[in-house]
């Protein structure tokens, strides 16, 4: 086959852990290839370790109708709307004011997502095939536990969209249900970051020898627990409730608690909301400033587990082999929970409410070293064997000379 453009999509665009990630990985996994990377708006992440990437609807103007290989890697996508998308790509500061301005005028809100990424599309992150006709497309380890939930309209784009897709891979089963449902050929396999050890261990270990985490783990001689939690558990109630439950956790198992954030787009993790988490606490606890996506790696990789919201900073975890808990208020925590239904250890818990993060984080403590160490093999075969058999199925190659 002669050698073409590859396009990397996703929510690159936006500070959030597992975005970060994705096209590391897949570009890993391109031998041979300088993959572009595209998102909804052109954004440089480079200083916190991430891309530049170019927008969509730029690239698709000047590649047009040449064969290229478009490859959506990663992220809970297929339920993701315009409104948003495009609210991600803004600042915190931005994101309020819009939101008053529009979120009550879905044809004023819309229009103002159209003219943010230049795209008309219900569910942007999936790729309309017109925008690339000669494009060989790909899913892989793409999440949408909500789709059976979504805006009909919105429903059916998305499912016309994988239709025209030469592969489809998915990371849980309820996703992989719904589009099973719809007819939609998918296969299932993990999320690619359970590859980030396997990938990038010596450059996770590199930066744990230096700077804010060489300073971190100096400060906790007898080991800590990575936590996080995402601005929504910021009311003083809730903070009152996770210090209650960490405190004690911490106190029985003599480890001190580091604070991280995993995303600092408009609602992910908010700096205050974990200050004062931290200010209840007392001392056992400190909070971890850097937002660079190795540190965030390498932070997780040397504690001695993770708690808190976010999905790819606990499959961070899991692929160090490291105990891991995701914390949810009522009525969140989908995309957590079928993730932990789908793969994760038996006996190992996957989601709990506050009021359960100690006995959870216990029982995570006590599963034995080597389950988890086998599990953490036993994802990373299966992403590989997984994105191989995906890229076979779309007429990629497995690697350009």
């Amino acid at each position: 086959m002669e050698k073409v453009p590859t396009i990397l999509f996703g929510a690159f665009d936006r500070h959030n852990f597992g975005d970060l990630l994705f096209p590391h990985i897949a570009a890993a996994l391109l031998p041979g290839v300088a993959p572009l990377c595209a998102g909804l708006a052109e954004r440089d992440l480079r200083p916190f370790g991430g891309h530049r990437v170019r927008a969509l609807a730029e690239l698709a103007g000047e590649f047009g109708t040449q064969p290229l290989n478009l490859i959506h890697v990663g992220g809970e996508v297929l339920s993701c709307e315009a409104w948003p998308a495009a609210l991600m790509l803004q600042t915190t500061a931005d994101a309020g004011p819009l939101i008053a301005r529009y979120d009550r005028h879905t044809e004023s809100r819309n229009a103002w997502a159209r003219q943010q990424t230049g795209l008309a599309d219900l569910a942007p992150y999936c790729a309309d095939p017109t925008l690339f006709p000669a494009a060989r497309l790909l899913y892989a380890g793409a999440g949408g536990v909500s789709l059976d939930q979504a805006e009909p309209g919105l429903r059916r784009e998305v499912v016309a969209k994988l239709a025209a897709a030469h592969a489809v891979g998915v990371r849980d089963r309820l996703t992989l249900g719904h589009l099973h449902a719809e007819g939609i050929p998918a296969e299932l396999l993990p999320d690619p970051a359970v590859l980030v050890a396997d990938l990038f261990g010596d450059t996770i270990r590199q930066h744990q020898q230096h700077g804010e985490v060489a300073d971190t783990i100096h400060r906790c001689p007898n080991g800590y627990l990575a936590v996080q939690f995402s601005s929504d558990f910021g009311d003083d109630a809730t903070l009152a409730g996770i210090a209650s439950q960490l405190a004690l956790l911490a106190d029985a198992r003599g480890l001190d608690i580091v604070l991280f954030r995993a995303g600092a787009a408009p609602w992910h993790d908010d700096l205050d909301c974990l200050e004062r988490l931290a200010h209840r606490l007392g001392p056992r606890a400190l909070v971890f400033p850097s937002l660079q996506l190795w540190d965030i790696c390498a932070l997780i990789a040397a504690s001695r587990g993770f708690c808190g919201s976010s999905l790819h900073s606990r499959i961070v975890a899991t692929a160090w082999a490291l105990p891991r808990l995701n914390v949810a208020r009522a009525g969140q925590g989908a995309k957590q929970a079928a993730w932990a239904a789908t793969w994760e250890a038996p006996g190992l818990p996957g989601v709990v409410g506050i009021g359960d993060i100690a006995a959870g984080l216990a029982r995570a403590l006590d599963i034995p070293a080597c389950t988890r160490e086998r599990l953490a093999r036993e994802l990373a075969r299966r992403y590989r064997e997984g994105w191989t058999a995906l890229l076979q199925l779309a007429a990629i190659p497995l690697q350009w000379g």
